[in-house]
């Protein structure tokens, strides 16, 4: 199932050529499979932090799903005339899918943000849908990697619970890469970090207006919100992605 989704190549990351509604049913079909994925969210800055990491590269490369988180990637795929189907991001996949599991009656795990997002999220999660199966929350101590002990408390919790699918909210690319480590120790189906998304679905944190989303500006209500942290990430990371692409064109037409 998972390797039937086609990829597309944005300035040397492949992403999945795949809708919000076909990820849901990938997600379902993997579950009722018993399949086990890796899934990583890809915004504008993760593709430029790629091609400055092999590592990073490779992380993108080998995941089960890359879904395609941003507007510009969107408009980059059209620019290069392989167009992908749309945008899959953390924060529209999370709150769906999080109605589709109770629908389903499958179990998930939320793992990481500040303390109490979690608990928040799993709160209101049970408030909306009474009997939805929140096998367990953790909210693990910041650090750059985790101490072994701690990771191997994470790993037993997961376990303990046992869920279909657990969402990882560690900031990207530490997510993935925690992700891509510990994935055949977990038992679980899916595994996927969604960044910020616990704050945005549990109510703690405003989201962007839908016509804003829509027009790729998205971006700017983050950065409006929270202009010191985002600085970097928003106004001197993300404009390398552009001269990226003109790269990959001007390749491609020679």
């Amino acid at each position: 199932m998972k390797n039937l989704v086609p990829k597309v190549n944005i300035a040397g990351v492949s992403i999945s050529n795949i809708s919000l509604t076909e990820t849901i049913q990938l997600f379902n079909a993997c579950i009722i499979q018993e399949e086990k994925i890796r899934v990583c969210v890809t915004p504008v800055n993760c593709i430029v932090w790629a091609n400055k990491s092999q590592r990073l590269a490779d992380l993108y490369n080998t995941a089960d799903l890359v879904l395609c988180d941003g507007v510009p990637v969107i408009w980059a795929s059209k620019l290069l005339q392989t167009p992908l189907k749309g945008r899959v991001t953390g924060l529209d996949l999370l709150p769906l899918y999080i109605e589709e599991a109770y629908k389903k009656e499958f179990s998930m795990f939320f793992l990481g943000a500040k303390e109490g997002v979690a608990a928040a999220l799993a709160e209101k999660c049970r408030n909306n849908f009474p009997g939805i199966k929140i096998n367990g929350i953790y909210a693990p101590p910041f650090a750059d990697e985790f101490s072994e002990e701690e990771n191997q408390k994470i790993i037993s919790l997961i376990n303990a619970a046992a869920p279909d699918i657990v969402w990882v909210s560690l900031t990207a690319p530490k997510q993935d890469y925690w992700i891509q480590k510990n994935l055949d120790k977990i038992n679980t189906h899916i595994a996927i970090g969604v960044g910020g998304a616990f704050e945005i679905t549990a109510g703690i944190i405003k989201r962007a207006p839908l016509w804003m989303q829509k027009k790729g500006l998205e971006w700017l209500f983050r950065f409006i919100n929270e202009p010191t942290r985002l600085f970097k990430r928003y106004l001197v990371e993300a404009p390398e992605f552009i001269p990226l692409i003109i790269k990959q064109l001007f390749k491609k037409t020679q």
